[in-house]
């Protein structure tokens, strides 16, 4: 606004010693003088708005690219919250979970010292979104003691090695599967509380107990 008015007054200065009489020499000096000074400040009118263009160009490209950063830490921030929803979602879930005690004879017993196995049998829910093929299956029953009945060997979960129970590799499409697995009971077992916990592709499934004498 300022470079236009003194414009405007350089302007009007010039328009002004144009008609001044050639024999007036003090006026058109004055004139001539005062278009000096006008046009020194439009000069330095003219460098402000030179820097402040190239400040404003600067800030410009720096507010740009503060925003492709910020839009980009959304993004991945988006992107990493979707994925999580996605492994949620395809995660296989364990229903229906029944545990029975049987004796040597294949039949159902709440007594500990007939104990000679355990069944375990469950759903495997459909779900659309999980990967399809093989999947094995942990099962880790623990004692009243928090030890596990017949260590089979280990598997990787939660960055730590756990110890199974029995394994089973099971061929899922994505609708429902029922699984039964055995655990065999080698040696005499405590009464109190059997706790199973199902695991597949690094994810705790589901889990239930029972109670023996």
């Amino acid at each position: 606004a300022r470079l236009d008015a003194e414009q405007k007054r350089a302007e009007g200065l010039l328009q002004e010693l144009r008609q001044t009489k050639a024999k007036d020499a003090s006026e058109i000096l004055r004139l001539k003088r005062e278009l000096a000074t006008v046009r020194a400040v439009l000069r330095d009118y003219v460098r402000q708005v030179d820097s402040l263009a190239r400040a404003n160009h600067t800030l410009t490209n720096e507010r740009d690219a503060a925003r492709a950063d910020e839009e980009n830490s959304g993004l991945s921030a988006r992107n990493a919250s979707l994925n999580a929803t996605v492994q949620i979602a395809a995660r296989l879930n364990a229903s229906g979970i029944s545990i029975t005690p049987m004796k040597k004879n294949g039949k159902s017993t709440h007594k500990s010292k007939d104990v000679k196995s355990f069944s375990v049998s469950f759903s495997i829910a459909r779900n659309v979104t999980a990967q399809t093929g093989n999947k094995i299956i942990y099962l880790r029953l623990m004692k009243p003691n928090q030890t596990v009945v017949n260590n089979s060997g280990s598997f990787s979960y939660e960055n730590r090695s756990v110890e199974y129970s029995a394994a089973k590799t099971i061929e899922y499409d994505g609708q429902e599967a029922r699984v039964t697995m055995f655990v065999p009971v080698g040696e005499f077992i405590n009464g109190g509380t059997y706790t199973a916990y199902l695991f597949c592709d690094g994810q705790m499934i589901g889990s239930d107990s029972v109670s023996i004498n």
